[in-house]
């Protein structure tokens, strides 16, 4: 049976700009360092992964003197960690007053899954009590529930590095055949592809110009039937999966029939392909 793994910022919700990025920015104001990320620096930082790692970038030497930061590696490992973790509360404080709504379909798109018999899965590398607050957020506390969630330092080496998605593959004990990724970065992609999953793409606020090439299906979103219409706009389709004005867990079985040269048969899904 495949499965189907979400990323998380970025595909489940859109909390890049008006989650991550106030997030650090009040963390960086209570810890009295001198920095503010603007939408236009943070647009470059999104490209790393990992929440910690993006704070690292601050760690010039000239940033440690102005901050009056210890330049022992282990001590300033700790003030990150510290900050991360105030960052982390204050992000899921953000996620959950409502304020940032999930993304189109996604879940319609878990439903029928679930409904289909298909394992659920979300993988990132945010700290697990972000991840889990944005999977509830965007699927609701039944559904949530039944998603295997990998996040956060699970690996060492954070996206586009494979890790997190071959960590998702060796505990759900699927072959990267039985896998469908949903992404909305290149570094995703390529983790997606590191890993050898089939990767759709649904692009999102600070990725729309990025490079995908090598993804299954790229598309503006996933879109939702009547009556909260959302058409989702195809902006490459390899495969000829041909999804109509949002897609459906048809469209991403046949992703999985394509990638493996059509040797399986596509999986039934209790979505009917619109018209």
């Amino acid at each position: 049976m495949p499965a189907l793994v979400f990323d998380c910022d970025g595909v489940l919700a859109d909390t890049e700009r008006d989650g991550h990025l106030p997030a650090f920015n009040r963390t960086f104001e209570e810890f009295g360092l001198p920095v503010r990320w603007s939408d236009e620096e943070y647009a470059r930082k999104v490209r790393i992964g990992g929440g910690k790692e993006r704070m690292r970038t601050l760690l010039t030497p000239e940033f440690v003197a102005a901050a009056g930061l210890p330049t022992d590696p282990a001590a300033l490992d700790e003030r990150v960690a510290a900050w991360h973790r105030r960052k982390t509360e204050i992000y899921t404080a953000v996620i959950g007053s409502g304020s940032i709504p999930p993304r189109p379909g996604v879940r319609r798109i878990a439903t029928a899954a679930h409904e289909a018999g298909w394992p659920l899965a979300v993988a990132s590398t945010s700290a697990e009590p972000s991840v889990r607050s944005v999977l509830e957020l965007a699927m609701g506390p039944e559904l949530a529930a039944r998603f295997s969630v990998f996040a956060g330092d699970v690996v060492r080496r954070k996206k586009p590095a494979p890790d997190i998605y071959a960590f998702a593959l060796d505990r759900l004990g699927l072959d990267p055949a039985e896998a469908v990724v949903i992404e909305d970065s290149r570094n995703g992609l390529l983790a997606a592809l590191g890993a050898g999953l089939a990767c759709a793409v649904t692009t999102s606020a600070y990725t729309g110009q990025e490079d995908f090439t090598g993804a299954s299906l790229v598309v503006t979103s996933l879109g939702n039937p009547p009556p909260r219409e959302t058409v989702t706009r195809v902006l490459s389709d390899p495969l000829g999966v041909g999804p109509g004005p949002y897609v459906v867990l048809g469209d991403l079985a046949a992703l999985l029939h394509a990638a493996d040269g059509g040797r399986t048969a596509p999986a039934p899904s209790a979505e009917p392909r619109p018209h």
